[in-house]
């Protein structure tokens, strides 16, 4: 799964449906990460439970709902940490966009987010 913005980034999201709905599930703020500090991240995801105070809860019941164990699901930091893989190994070269000028995409992830 590949996520292109609207401000000229792109990148590989997942390997699968299956482990974007985990992304989704976990860190649903991930667009908010590029670039971020880890304390930066921290304070993201501290604003984003402040607006959805049962974000665990509704996780915990989306996961269910799809099959999945909420106690399986990775940690928003290993989640962060596995869009930084995925943007600098096999896989970013693999999916690469181009721009209209015929220049790549910067890419979503540049350093490492913890």
């Amino acid at each position: 799964m590949v996520y292109v913005s609207l401000d000229g980034e792109a990148g590989p999201l997942a390997l699968g449906l299956p482990e974007l709905v985990r992304l989704c599930l976990v860190a649903p703020w991930w667009r908010d990460a590029p670039g971020r500090t880890a304390g930066e991240l921290q304070a993201v995801a501290d604003e984003y439970r402040e607006d959805m105070p049962d974000l665990d809860r509704q996780r915990d019941c989306a996961a269910r709902a799809l099959g999945l164990d909420p106690a399986g699901l990775p940690s928003e930091a290993a989640s962060l940490a596995r869009l930084v893989e995925l943007s600098r190994g096999p896989v970013a070269v693999a999916c690469l966009v181009v721009g209209y000028e015929g220049d790549p995409l910067d890419p979503l992830f540049v350093s490492d987010p913890s």
